[in-house]
C-alpha cells in the first residue's frame, strides 16, 4: 500500500523546488551585500527578506515539533528528553516568534 500517491509526491516535489529556487536569490543577495552591514540596525531589505522567510520558518517549527513528538519515546529512553525538547521545539519556536525582525 502506498503512503503517498505519485500525484501528491510530484506536487510536493514541485513545491519544495519552487521554495528553494525562490530562496536562492535572497541568500545570494544577502551574501553579496554583506559588506554593507556596518551598523547593528537591520536594514529595510533585511527586514523585508526575513518577513518573506517567516512562513517558511513557521513550517520548519511545525516539522521539528512533529519530529520531537515522534522521537520523544526514544529520547525519554535515552534520558535526553529535555535536550531534545530544547533543540527541536524551543529554539525553532523562539527563532520564529520572539526574534526581532531583520536580526538573523
Amino acid at each position: 500500500m502506498r503512503i503517498i500517491s505519485k500525484k501528491l509526491a510530484s506536487y510536493l516535489m514541485a513545491v519544495m523546488l519552487t521554495m528553494s529556487l525562490l530562496a536562492l536569490p535572497m541568500t545570494a543577495n544577502a551574501a553579496f551585500y554583506d559588506y554593507m552591514s556596518d551598523s547593528a540596525e537591520p536594514t529595510g531589505g533585511e527586514m523585508m527578506a526575513e518577513l518573506l522567510m517567516r512562513p517558511f520558518m513557521l513550517v520548519g517549527t511545525v516539522l521539528t515539533t512533529a519530529t520531537f513528538i515522534v522521537t520523544s519515546p526514544f529520547s525519554a529512553l535515552g534520558g535526553n528528553l529535555g535536550d531534545s525538547f530544547e533543540k527541536l521545539v524551543k529554539e525553532p519556536a523562539a527563532y520564529t516568534f520572539t526574534r526581532p525582525l531583520g536580526e538573523l
